[in-house]
């Protein structure tokens, strides 16, 4: 159990996400002139924002996942302030192009234009619109993560009157909104440009057409329909929309968030909405800009594209926890997201688990789990994954037979952590180490290296700590043939002769996992098939 951080601990953390909780702190006592207390709302206010034209991928997790951790660091500073997550979906933006990675292409395509609240589901499941299935798919990963949030949806705020207010207030700053995005723009969307997308009466389609006059008295606005028709209407009720700088402002405004995060490459779009809300009357919310995550080939992942690793995916090999520490690290440095990097995640993941209970508690805001959740696991992912290559099998019975000759106590009932790692290494296994496997021939020195560590092993007995087997090991590379700086050489060649990969965890722990008795048959074996 980890003890409840005192503030006067808290505000010595200067890991990034407190940093972050900090300027929430300084925003509170700017607008408290100089007191920090609970806004008038009644709780400080995060906002994430979610575009539903796409399926949700790790992108979209990572801006929760980190706004989350920057939640709760926001606790540990200000433990009486109360706090609301919330995860708002623009799905009344309209539908400007079919994404590549979902079906029913053609369909899509005869709607684009329409809000994606409005555009047909392509799925084959029960929800009634394109924005209610992909809204449910975030949903329903947030859930299973056990995110605390509420989700929001354009739409509802749009057509309940959510908006109204604000919606007014932008009219009567039109034209001074409108300058101030107006130098961003190239000639010709600037020749058309306008805060408010209107709502085509006739067809249902959000409209980016000139502005042809504003009436702030009567609220409405005075635009060409696509058949040409001069029309008057009102920018309340869900009948307009904001362009999505001013709706993000208006949202700002509206709901008056403390904090959001972006995306590095919305930073100019973040600065224009922050003019905007200056425009409005309110300061703006705290938050940063992270880096995006790049594909195996250092493309940006899209969620339109498809490329990257889905959410799904780094699921299906590895716990949740892992992504989450993941995230964590280093949110302003880019960094690559693809398969490979999931075994080492998993294992520096169950590393810093292992420490924090140890930890003294200001060392603890340093630890990453500290801010997820903290799983131990006795055996590393890596070992787990040489333990299926080397035994043969993906049956989990066998392997936890393996398992308990090492961590006596632990069983899959009462380490069900571990129990997973099980099945997550079977899974990585075979679709991503199995394909790849090379085992070479042992050259004259890796013969007579691994027939003497063969004959080591054959005398000593099972259930020995893994340095004493590391130890073992060490000799027969130094007895025969490999000097100290040719060491690396040696257990490499271990991998590649016996497992067929270059790399894995400590043998010594290798030998202690698969046993003794069978390691030394494994290099008999191996070492009669090279003859």
């Amino acid at each position: 159990m980890i003890n409840k951080i005192a503030p006067e601990i808290a505000i010595k953390c200067r890991t990034w996400a407190f940093e972050e909780a900090k300027a929430v702190v300084k925003r509170l006592r700017s607008i408290g002139r100089g007191e920090v207390k609970t806004p008038d709302k009644g709780y400080v206010l995060f906002e994430t924002g979610y575009g539903p034209s796409g399926l949700p991928h790790i992108g979209t997790f990572a801006e929760v996942c980190r706004t989350s951790m920057v939640l709760k660091a926001f606790n540990a500073l200000q433990p009486e302030i109360p706090t609301k997550l919330i995860c708002f979906s623009d799905d009344m933006d309209g539908l400007r192009k079919v994404p590549t990675n979902v079906p029913n292409q053609e369909m899509l395509a005869e709607h684009l234009g329409q809000p994606l609240s409005k555009v047909p589901n392509p799925f084959d499941s029960d929800y009634d619109s394109y924005a209610a299935h992909n809204n449910a798919e975030l949903c329903a990963f947030l859930d299973n993560y056990g995110f605390d949030y509420e989700f929001k949806s354009a739409s509802e705020h749009y057509k309940s009157g959510a908006f109204d207010e604000t919606l007014l207030l932008m009219l009567r700053h039109h034209e001074d909104i409108k300058h101030a995005v107006l130098p961003i723009l190239g000639e010709q969307r600037a020749a058309s440009y306008s805060p408010f997308l209107p709502i085509s009466p006739s067809t249902g389609a959000v409209l980016q057409v000139p502005i042809l006059e504003t009436n702030p008295d009567d609220g409405t606005i005075t635009f060409e329909d696509i058949d040409g028709s001069k029309i008057t209407q009102t920018v309340t009720g869900g009948k307009a929309k904001a362009q999505w700088r001013a709706d993000w402002a208006l949202r700002w405004h509206a709901l008056d968030v403390d904090y959001e995060m972006s995306g590095k490459d919305l930073k100019s779009s973040a600065d224009i909405s922050k003019k905007i809300l200056k425009i409005l009357g309110k300061p703006n919310p705290a938050g940063f800009h992270y880096e995006l995550f790049l594909d195996e080939q250092g493309q940006k992942i899209s969620k339109s594209k498809g490329n990257g690793l889905s959410m799904e995916e780094w699921l299906k090999y590895a716990p949740q926890e892992s992504l989450a520490y993941y995230l964590f690290q280093r949110p302003t440095s880019a960094k690559k997201l693809y398969f490979d990097v999931i075994p080492k995640a998993v294992d520096e993941y169950i590393t810093f688990s292992a420490k924090l209970n140890e930890q003294e508690p200001v060392k603890q805001l340093d630890n990453p789990t500290w801010y997820i959740k903290a799983q131990s696991s006795p055996i590393s992912f890596a070992l787990l994954l040489n333990l299926v290559n080397a035994a043969h099998t993906q049956d989990p019975a066998i392997l936890w037979s393996f398992i308990k000759q090492y961590a006596h106590d632990a069983s899959p009932e009462n380490a069900p952590f571990l129990d997973h790692l099980v099945g997550y290494a079977i899974q990585y296994y075979k679709d991503f180490v199995l394909p790849n496997k090379k085992y070479r021939t042992p050259d004259e020195r890796e013969h007579k290296a691994l027939k003497a560590l063969a004959e080591s092993l054959d005398n000593m007995d099972g259930g020995l700590e893994a340095e004493e087997y590391m130890s073992a090991v060490f000799t027969a590379g130094k007895e025969n043939g490999y000097d100290k700086d040719e060491l690396r050489d040696w257990f490499k060649a271990l991998y590649q002769i016996l497992l067929g990969q270059n790399q894995g965890p400590r043998f010594g722990s290798f030998i202690a996992l698969y046993g003794v008795d069978k390691t030394a048959s494994l290099i008999k074996d191996t070492l009669n098939k090279s003859i």
